[in-house]
């Protein structure tokens, strides 16, 4: 029996591979190799592995108008503003360097700032600073882009046409009617009526800047007046629910005294301390220096009223400012 289970043990293990018999000698174990060899090399006629793909660079334009140019080889991203504009394209406004003649690409805020001051250029004073052709084609740039600026509202639209007017000698509207509609536009911060950068009149030589209200620095004007009538409320109301027996939380008080202090505050500062106070602040006409003007009067000392007459603290040069438009303009030569 024994030997019919070897008999048949023998032949599995021979039709599988583990034993193979040789003529003339007793049955051997194949070896069998736990790993396998290293590959050889590819001969010749073996098809050749395909390329690897290249390295492509995507270019992204980001919310803040900025093109970043993604490189796949470096693997990162980088602004890719200083890369020449493609004069092929012809949908871009693109600058032109005086030196070298070569196109420059522009950011978002230098194209609308260049167009605010075709725009404004061309109704206050009459001059082109533009072709026609390279206004239509900046203005086309700005639309693709989604700018805001080259979209006049109603009252942009009358004022750059009453402009246009009185510099042709047919005004439209009175000086008086005509400031109010500059005063509308800039409360609601229009770019089209204010000039936040200097500008020269070559013929005149009058130099012309509109300057901003500094609100932080007038807000301050009310703290000296504003903490002593804080000390005086919360002193006298505690001392005098004290003589009752009634002893209150400071800041209890301060709730119910925030509006007669806040009244009180207002109307002290603003009647005999700083009267009737302004502050302006922006850059000088001549130099673009910052400068600071206050309009009102501090106790019995006497300030700007209407108008007032400022130094600049860089180039010395005198200018006027307006209160109400904020104007500041170079005395004539």
């Amino acid at each position: 029996m024994k030997a019919v289970y070897l008999a048949v043990f023998i032949l599995i293990a021979s039709t599988e591979g583990y034993l193979v018999p040789f003529r003339g000698s007793p049955l051997t174990r194949r070896s069998v190799r736990l790993f396998s060899e290293p590959p050889s090399d590819p001969s010749p006629s073996d098809p050749a592995p395909p390329p690897e793909p290249e390295s492509v660079s995507q270019t992204v334009v980001t919310k803040t108008n900025k093109e970043l140019s993604y490189s796949a080889e470096e693997g990162r991203f980088f602004e890719s503003d200083d890369v020449a504009c493609d004069p092929e394209r012809g949908d871009e406004y693109c600058a032109i360097d005086e030196k070298t003649g070569k196109r420059i690409r522009l950011t978002m805020e230098e194209k609308e700032r260049i167009y605010l001051d075709a725009v404004q250029s061309y109704y206050y004073s009459g001059r082109e600073l533009l072709k026609q052709s390279e206004f239509d084609l900046l203005k086309e740039d700005l639309q693709w882009n989604g700018s805001p600026v080259v979209v006049l509202n109603r009252k942009e639209a009358r004022f750059l046409a009453a402009q246009q007017a009185y510099l042709k000698g047919d005004p439209v509207m009175d000086d008086k009617e005509f400031d109010e509609l500059k005063l509308e536009l800039k409360q609601e911060k229009s770019k089209i009526a204010v000039s936040k950068e200097p500008k020269c009149i070559i013929d005149t030589g009058i130099c012309t800047v509109t300057l901003n209200e500094d609100t932080f620095r007038s807000n301050l004007l009310y703290l000296p007046v504003g903490i002593i009538l804080t000390l005086l409320w919360t002193i006298f109301s505690y001392e005098l629910f004290a003589a009752v027996k009634l002893y209150l939380n400071p800041l209890v008080l301060l709730i119910f005294g925030a509006l007669p202090i806040y009244r009180g505050t207002e109307f002290i500062t603003n009647e005999y301390v700083f009267i009737n106070p302004k502050i302006a602040y922006g850059p000088c006409p001549s130099c673009s220096a910052e400068n600071r003007i206050y309009f009102g009067d501090i106790f019995s000392v006497e300030g700007f009223k209407e108008e007032a007459d400022v130094k600049c603290t860089s180039c010395k040069i005198n200018f006027k400012v307006q209160r109400d438009s904020l104007r500041a303009s170079t005395v004539p030569k």
